[in-house]
């Protein structure tokens, strides 16, 4: 089994002391501390566990940062337990299954490799703003089944759609997204379409329509839920096989491990690091109390690296065969948007084997999060490399 270290790319693990020393960590979030759970065991028996940690709280307190002051909208179904959960995702994913169907999957392609073909013209591309954004906005079209010339609208936005780059308290871009939202929903109102709106328009739950403030927090979600997050994973590729090229070789002529190598570099990887809950009653983690109402964190990037379930954790095993990670969460809320980010890792690494046969990193600004004591690198603000064939 053939193992590729990464280096000066690489992504560190933070939390590896305090995982294997207590099994928590400890945080403030804006006066409202969290305990993260960072241990793989922990972690799973906590998100599966509804009733005890609740992600039905006001909404925007499940994240981390909190959003609790910059929107009052209810994010669906991420922020809503089961039953009602289970409701909303019976209608929601055969619509979220759809890059599995091959028109999808080739309108994606036709998207992504137009883009790759056009860096492979430039001298160089700033990995985000030129490569992964535009490929996440572009593909989003795809997703909601709205004119692809809506994508630029989405790249205007930046990295973030629901708060500024650098400020978790600023939610001015908010009422940019609620604003476009409510615009599509009521074009969809006088005529309807196939788009997404139309199709939650026509959306019954319990014996009723959705209501308007229903279909505004399933958008926000798709948009806010797998922005960063795909932008993350999409730069760390690049990142990765510039910095070992030998891995681009290897994919180039073993097709066949390309699922197992995607999964690896979204463990590795972790594009979200974490995500959090609200205990319901007194209870602990780890021998530690957590008391009624306060938050506890499914730590994703920690529980991804726990040494007592992955062989290595520290290092990228493109054919890693038994891997149970967490990076699209677990149980009842694992990620609605996984099989189309799944599709994205699966063609942009064909896409990228077929056309690129070299990737040269340029200068670069690595994105630290700060998290109390652990500062943990979740991709960058910038980054210039070259595609070459």
């Amino acid at each position: 089994m053939s193992k590729c270290p990464f280096n000066h790319t690489g992504i560190p693990d933070p939390f590896e002391q305090a995982r294997a020393k207590q099994g928590v960590g400890f945080i403030d979030d804006q006066n409202d501390p969290v305990m993260m759970v960072l241990r793989h065991k922990d972690l799973r028996k906590c998100a599966h566990d509804w009733k005890t940690f609740s992600s039905a709280a006001t909404p925007g307190r499940i994240v981390v940062p909190s959003e609790v002051n910059i929107r009052d909208i209810r994010q669906v179904p991420f922020e809503v337990d089961p039953p009602l959960h289970g409701d909303y995702r019976a209608f929601l994913e055969p619509w979220l299954k759809r890059p599995l169907e091959e028109t999808y999957r080739q309108a994606l392609r036709q998207q992504i490799s137009a883009l790759v073909q056009e860096s492979l013209q430039q001298d160089s591309i700033e990995a985000i703003y030129d490569f992964a954004l535009p490929l996440q906005s572009r593909a989003l079209t795809i997703l909601l089944n709205i004119p692809y010339e809506e994508a630029d609208l989405f790249i205007s936005w930046g990295t973030h759609v629901f708060r500024s780059e650098d400020n978790p308290l600023d939610g001015s871009k908010a009422q940019v997204l609620y604003n476009y939202i409510d615009k599509k929903i009521a074009a969809a109102e006088k005529s309807t379409s196939d788009d997404i709106f139309s199709v939650l328009l026509a959306t019954e739950l319990q014996g009723r329509k959705l209501t308007h403030d229903e279909i505004k927090g399933i958008i926000v979600l798709t948009f806010a839920g797998g922005r960063d997050t795909v932008i993350n994973m999409v730069t760390n590729t690049l990142a990765y096989l510039g910095e070992n090229p030998e891995s681009l070789t290897r994919l180039r002529k073993e097709p066949e491990i390309h699922n197992r190598a995607i999964e690896e570099l979204i463990r590795y990887f972790s594009p979200l690091t974490h995500m959090g809950r609200v205990a319901t009653k007194d209870s602990e983690v780890c021998g530690h109390a957590v008391k009624n109402d306060t938050r506890i964190s499914l730590c994703w990037a920690s529980a991804n690296r726990d040494a007592t379930v992955f062989e290595n954790p520290n290092e990228v095993v493109l054919d890693r065969k038994l891997n149970p990670h967490v990076g699209f969460g677990f149980s009842h809320h694992n990620c609605l948007g996984a099989t189309h980010a799944r599709v994205i890792m699966q063609i942009l690494l064909d896409e990228l084997c077929q056309q690129v046969d070299k990737i040269t990193l340029g200068d670069a600004q690595e994105n630290i999060e700060n998290w109390g004591e652990f500062q943990r690198k979740v991709g960058y603000h910038k980054l210039q490399l070259q595609l070459s064939k």
